[in-house]
């Protein structure tokens, strides 16, 4: 049989590397597919809750009251008990508290437990928990909340707890960041990371950079 011309062994070479050519395109497509199936199967079968996907660097954390070394469980909780605890570094203070009502970002049975930073974003005050038709604290025994709130003695700052720790009231300019949460299959909940805006004190204030978060001082143990 007569050789090919050199058209033809130019068009059969072009075939052949076309065929080669899509089949690594299409073996990498099944490679992520196939990753990403695998992701997917191993978020859903973990048992673990999360508020949200952390960044890197934040600690792992345990919550425990700072004072009587209580831990968090969502199974022992009940509504308006909170805990206070430091995170992300271990002379920053936060609250965890369970609500009796489902928000948004919340955890546990009832998506009710949320975490917030208990530095006032105005001055860096620490606010305090106010229940529900409780009375305000001693600077304003007179205050009732409407809502779980944080009130700020300092300037009178108030946070609403079951809307992402909105402003309700006084100078604050924005809400405290939100602790991200995670609940293992015993129940007990860990700090992961927060949420935007940055901690009082730590880079611009409002920035959304929330790796400002881990400076300045000692992450957590």
């Amino acid at each position: 049989m007569a050789e090919g011309t050199p058209k033809e062994e130019k068009t059969a070479d072009g075939n052949r590397r076309g065929f080669l050519k899509a089949s690594v395109v299409a073996s990498a497509a099944l490679a992520v597919g196939g990753i990403a199936a695998i992701a997917k199967v191993a978020d859903e079968t973990s048992g673990v809750e999360t508020t949200e996907s952390t960044s890197i660097g934040f600690p792992r954390f345990l919550i425990q009251d700072v004072q009587t070394k209580q831990t968090a469980n969502v199974n022992t909780m009940t509504t308006n008990d909170y805990l206070t605890f430091n995170y992300p570094l271990d002379n920053e203070p936060n609250i965890i508290v369970k609500l009796g009502v489902a928000v948004a970002n919340g955890v546990g049975p009832d998506q009710d437990i949320v975490a917030y930073s208990d530095i006032c974003q105005h001055l860096g005050c620490n606010p305090a928990f106010v229940h529900p038709g409780g009375a305000g604290p001693f600077c304003n025994p007179n205050y009732s909340a409407k809502v779980a709130a944080m009130y700020c003695c300092c300037h009178g700052s108030i946070y609403d707890l079951t809307n992402n720790a909105n402003v309700i009231g006084g100078p604050a300019p924005r809400g405290v960041p939100r602790v991200l949460l995670e609940v293992d299959s015993n129940g007990d909940v860990y700090a992961i990371g927060m949420a935007p805006p940055t901690i009082y004190g730590h880079g611009p204030a409002g920035s959304d950079d929330v790796s400002y978060d881990l400076q300045g001082g000692t992450p957590v143990a």
